[in-house]
């Protein structure tokens, strides 16, 4: 048994006959080693399949960029929410603040933080589930349901009105320093119980901490306005919006949108996850007196329906993907067919797991929101390609947005957020009225936050 659990000198032997036996894998190793593996496994054929061209388009104006930040859900959001205003009053573009959103993100994370830390006094400091709060207390990620949770309870702004800082633009020392303070933080309420402190006084520590992290956020990223002066002027330069608004009444004046209508479909093929079910995920949220997450577990096909569905009637489609699979990132490709990795090394690397195994073993996750702007479909309606607007600026893929193929939608896609009228009376009634089966904290359908 040891001889066979250690590497040894034959067994190399054996591998590097078995390597220089096929002169395949000479013309491989010359071509990754001096271009790598993605630049020598590219296949043309997948690339020009990607050529542009799309029955169903929405536009959306200048395109967004989260630069060195994390808000990729919020950028997502507030695209599908611009579009309206930018279709309302006639306008050749405009963003609202990424900035605003971030300050109240923070701040309610925070504050669901520190309380879930009072909720696990009594868990062990070393065990998984106090870990796992103390691993990323207050990341940049986030799902739609805590966006529409914030856009509920604070409004949003026009970007002028709460622009970007050097610490929106970029949130590393943000993050490090807040996540720094908090974990302190923890650390003074544990000990503090331990101590004896009784509930009222702890509670009364934490509001004093809140007060410091808004403290904090605001010497990051300056105050939120509590009102401001709009003007906006259409393509013709006629004034379309002037006045002073609350970021509620901008958003309910401009964006007029009802985010309580909006719900999120997963694909997710897991054994622990049948289809046609509701989920959520245990910790996970941000402001706390507003309900976490909720899912409705559905095939790929009725994802990708849905999504068709909203396109039609010109609104843009919210989803969550894991973006680094077979992406050509320059060429703001994403297919399956656009590369051959296991042709390369002649056995299955990239095709040695499906999807539901890919999330099971960890190899797979949501890690990337985006928005879907457009789709390809064929002769029977199908779709075979969609356009997608990433936040990633004007200049990354072409023009600022990517494609993705229909294959990688049903390999990779993992949510898309629609108004639920496009649900079957089925799916509403399953999505509305069952009692969602609760997933553990670290599941890879909470991973996007």
């Amino acid at each position: 048994m040891d001889k066979m659990s250690s590497i040894t000198p034959e067994d190399l032997a054996d591998s590097r006959e078995r390597f220089g036996a096929e002169r395949v894998n000479a013309v491989a190793k010359n071509a990754v080693t001096a271009s790598g593996i993605r630049a020598a496994a590219r296949r043309p054929e997948g690339v020009a399949a990607n050529a542009l061209g799309f029955d169903l388009e929405v536009t959306q104006g200048d395109r967004c960029n989260q630069e060195r930040s994390g808000r990729c859900w919020m950028f997502a959001s507030l695209n599908t929410m611009r579009y309206r205003v930018i279709k309302k009053y006639n306008l050749k573009t405009f963003e609202l603040s990424q900035a605003y959103p971030l300050f109240w993100d923070k701040l309610e994370k925070s504050n669901w933080f520190l309380q879930n830390i009072l909720d696990t006094l009594d868990e062990p400091l070393d065990g998984r589930l106090v870990s796992f709060l103390l691993a990323d207390p207050i990341g940049d990620g986030g799902q739609w349901d805590m966006f529409r949770s914030l856009v509920k309870k604070y409004g949003v702004v026009p970007k002028e009105a709460m622009p970007e800082t050097a610490c929106s633009r970029n949130t590393r020392e943000l993050d490090r320093y807040l996540t720094r303070y908090l974990r302190g933080a923890a650390k003074r309420l544990r000990q503090s119980h331990e101590a004896g402190v009784g509930t009222d006084d702890l509670l009364a520590m934490k509001k004093q901490m809140m007060d410091e992290v808004y403290h904090l956020l605001a010497v990051c990223l300056g105050e939120p306005p509590a009102s401001f002066s709009v003007r906006l002027r259409d393509k013709d330069q006629k004034l379309a919006l002037s006045g002073t608004f609350t970021p509620q009444e901008f958003f309910k004046t401009a964006v007029d949108m009802d985010v309580d209508a909006y719900v999120s479909l997963i694909s997710a093929p897991t054994a622990d996850k049948p289809f046609g079910h509701t989920y959520t995920v245990s910790r996970l949220g941000n402001v706390w007196e507003d309900h976490g997450v909720r899912y409705l577990n559905l095939p790929p096909a009725e994802l990708k329906r849905v999504a068709i569905a909203q396109l039609k009637d010109d609104l843009p489609v919210w989803f969550g993907c894991d973006v680094a699979q077979s992406y050509l990132q320059d060429e703001g490709i994403m297919d399956t067919a656009a590369l051959d990795v296991d042709a390369l090394f002649g056995f299955p690397v990239e095709g040695c797991m499906d999807k539901a195994e890919r999330l099971d073993y960890g190899e797979s996750l949501m890690t990337h929101a985006m928005v879907l702007e457009g789709v390809r479909l064929d002769e029977k309606g199908e779709p075979t390609l969609w356009k997608v607007e990433n936040s990633w600026g004007k200049d990354h893929g072409r023009d600022g947005f990517d494609t993705l193929s229909d294959a990688w939608f049903d390999e990779y896609v993992y949510q898309v957020v629609v108004d639920k009228k496009y649900l079957t009376e089925e799916e509403r009634h399953t999505y509305e009225t069952e009692e969602p089966t609760v997933l553990a904290p670290w599941d890879p359908m909470g991973s996007l936050a």
